[in-house]
């Protein structure tokens, strides 16, 4: 036996070393299949969007996960935000149009939105489960929150932008985001004179409910509603907020005689109210079964040019917007008009020749046809274009990083694939904390600024002040999140 100085036990690990072990045949790369969905619960149609994508790649397959911007936001600021937005688009249309216009003419935010969205990059990367192979966002500030992820390393997978809306304003070109999906030339051609570096067309992305209605199908949903079963019919919608001058246009279109008025008000219920108070026969709230009420339409009137229009495309509806709402509602008029998609009646003159042509006419039947035609066939879509980039493991190119910005640190045990570790610091915490104070203490400013522009009362004022401070109350203008989008 050898003693304890012996270099015995030396030479055998030696020997073990370097003898030659069996190769181990190479772990089959196996690329991520699941995608991050991320949407903001603003009105309902960035929510639309992404439920319609996560039906679609489940359906494909894949797993998906959804998540809010407005939670990833600190200190409750997410609700300040849809609030504040609510607010203005309802009491001070004139202030949304101005803030629209100026970040439009600045080519997108201003420091006080970069801000806010940098308080929610952690939050974001957080969020994102181990197996991440794509993140998908359906709102402009979390392509801006994903952009900037991407741009700093800590972030290595794909990142897409599916644009809900036909208007592109700058905001919703991020730079870092690897792919912008749009749903005609138009938007396309937007995204790219703003410097998005790959767009691709791939058609709207809508609920397979909304289809062409057959006579009978039009009958059933005319007697399911309590319609009139011959009368030309418009659906007046406007959104899950039912914003704009609602009441307006359903008097002029019951009083003009081209068709019957069925006003959607969403869960604005005070509207739906005066409607009825106005002699507005068929008023509705929120509707579950919107498909249903297209068929039974003539043609649709809308005031933002989002989900809505789409889904009356698919419907085979033809789509007129009128007395359109500030910044989104005017440019997705003009663009809709520009692709040949939706009629824009900017007089009020107009309304009677142009719903019956609509109806009836030449220029319906070309609407229906050019909003068939946008839809992309099988295997061509958003959701397909997802599901590749996320099964070939991301063949993307990465977005360059900037020169000023270290390289990430190696990889820790454990991390999940695709994110990089998070550089983390007591300054950097310092800062976040700083934007977040400025930004919470600015929105609540720009809150009760447009009380006091809408009220120009002192108890209007007071009531804006405790309602924006009320951090414990936990209803919002929109509602309780719903699982159907339609208003």
């Amino acid at each position: 036996m050898p003693h304890p100085g012996s270099t015995v036990h030396l030479r055998a690990l030696a020997a073990a070393a370097l003898r030659p072990r069996p190769a181990r045949a190479p772990r089959p790369a196996t690329p991520a299949e699941r995608v991050v969905i991320v949407s903001a619960s603003i009105g309902a149609g960035h929510d639309g969007a992404a439920r319609e994508l996560e039906r679609r790649l489940t359906a494909a397959g894949l797993t998906v996960d959804r998540c809010d911007l407005l939670d990833l936001l600190p200190a409750r600021l997410g609700r300040a935000v849809r609030d504040s937005y609510h607010r203005m688009l309802v009491r001070a249309p004139w202030i949304y149009q101005r803030v629209y216009t100026s970040t439009e003419r600045a080519g997108g935010g201003g420091p006080l939105a970069r801000a806010l969205l940098r308080t929610a990059e952690n939050r974001m990367r957080a969020a994102l489960p181990a197996g991440t192979g794509a993140v998908v966002s359906t709102y402009p500030g979390a392509s801006r929150v994903l952009g900037g992820l991407r741009l700093t390393g800590r972030l290595d997978v794909p990142v897409f932008t599916y644009l809900t809306d036909f208007s592109v304003h700058p905001l919703w070109v991020a730079e870092g985001v690897d792919v912008h999906l749009a749903a005609h030339a138009v938007p396309a051609a937007q995204a790219r004179a703003l410097g998005a570096r790959d767009v691709r067309v791939g058609g709207p992305v809508v609920d397979p409910r909304f289809r062409p209605a057959d006579p009978e199908r039009r009958r059933a949903a005319r007697t399911r509603f309590g319609l009139p079963a011959d009368a030309p019919l418009a659906l007046l919608v406007a959104g899950s907020w039912g914003v704009g001058p609602v009441r307006q246009v359903a008097l002029e279109l019951r009083d003009c005689g081209a068709a019957v008025p069925v006003v959607v008000c969403g869960r604005n219920e005070a509207l739906a109210e005066r409607l009825r108070a106005d002699g507005i026969e068929h008023v509705h709230g929120w509707v579950a079964d919107m498909p249903g009420l297209m068929h039974a339409a003539d043609v649709l009137v809308q005031n933002a040019g989002g989900l809505t229009s789409l889904e009356a495309f698919a419907a085979g509806l033809p789509v007129a917007s009128y007395r359109c709402i500030p910044g989104h509602g005017l440019t997705n008029a003009a663009a809709l008009d520009e692709a040949g998609v939706a009629a824009w009646i900017r007089e009020p003159g107009e309304l009677k020749d142009v719903l019956a042509d609509l109806i009836d006419g030449p220029r319906g039947l070309l609407q229906r046809e050019a909003g068939r035609a946008l839809f992309a066939p099988a295997g061509a879509g958003p959701a397909d274009e997802i599901a590749r980039a996320c099964r070939t493991g991301g063949p993307l190119p990465a977005p360059p990083r900037p020169d000023r910005l270290p390289s990430p640190p190696a990889d820790p045990v454990g991390r999940a694939p695709g994110l990089a570790p998070a550089r983390r610091g007591p300054r950097r915490a310092v800062r976040r904390l700083a934007a977040s104070g400025a930004v919470a203490c600015a929105l609540w400013a720009g809150a009760v600024g447009t009380a006091v522009a809408t009220t120009g009362s002192g108890s209007g004022v007071i009531h804006a002040i405790g309602h924006t401070l009320d951090l414990d109350d936990d209803t919002h203008p929109g509602g309780p999140h719903q699982e159907d989008h339609h208003s």
